[in-house]
């Protein structure tokens, strides 16, 4: 079986208690790695917050093999990446190697890892998803945050929203989460600006030593949105 074990945002503390006993069983784990250039441009290394999170929860660093995920909206890049991990996968559990491939977050969930997924299950490979925390689920907590109270709707989008889109499921009455906040860092901020009465609550590196959490409109407009980011805005509640 290979095991597809989800990591949470950044805090190693949360992560599962069965994720974490499948790293422990692991012979072999796969985290995704994005590229850094060095000065000259020509010597690439490799970055990983997953394989910081698997090490920082006491797993030794030689079972641990990056995979490069390549950092695009082309997804047809990415794709090739799962293509060429798929067959590492293949080969590594032709060992009887024990395998685990980690995603940050919830692997079910924004996760781009639904690619091997997908591929592996369509060929008849036996594999687990072993669920975890996302991102802002952990922010709000971290915040003190009900994210929704009672009755209320919670929708949780992509940064391919519109300003028009957020505003208008905002005054509905939606509690609205913002995911990947960097790809539509324009429409956040003509909401920002012409809706300063809603109330936001930005999430910056959440679980991480530079974790940053801002609610003021004026500070968030003139703010740049990282990757790892995202956003919940509200309505504010109607006084009786």
């Amino acid at each position: 079986m290979i095991r597809f074990v989800s990591l949470g945002p950044g805090d190693p503390e949360l992560i599962t208690v069965k994720g974490l006993r499948a790293l422990q069983e692991a012979d072999v784990i796969f985290c995704p790695a994005t590229a850094l250039k060095s000065a000259g441009e020509k010597e690439v290394s490799f970055s990983s917050r997953a394989a910081e999170i698997v090490q920082a929860l006491g797993i030794d660093p030689k079972r641990i093999s990056l995979f490069h995920v390549p950092m695009s909206r082309d997804r047809e890049a990415a794709r090739r990446a799962y293509d060429q991990l798929a067959v590492e996968v293949r080969r590594a559990r032709r060992k009887r190697l024990e395998v685990v491939v980690v995603a940050e977050g919830d692997a079910g969930f924004y996760s781009s890892i639904h690619y091997l997924f997908d591929k592996l299950w369509a060929d008849q490979i036996e594999v687990e998803q072993i669920a975890g925390v996302p991102a802002f689920i952990a922010a709000g907590a971290a915040a003190g945050l009900h994210i929704v109270k009672q009755t209320e709707r919670l929708l949780v989008i992509p940064g391919t929203a519109t300003a028009y889109e957020l505003i208008s499921e905002v005054k509905e009455g939606k509690v609205v989460v913002i995911m990947k906040l960097s790809a539509c860092q324009a429409a956040v901020r003509t909401c920002l600006a012409t809706h300063p009465e809603f109330h936001y609550y930005y999430f910056e590196q959440v679980g991480t030593r530079e974790e940053r959490f801002v609610t003021d409109p004026t500070q968030l407009i003139a703010m740049s949105f990282p990757y790892f980011s995202l956003l919940i805005i509200r309505k504010p509640e109607e006084q009786p």
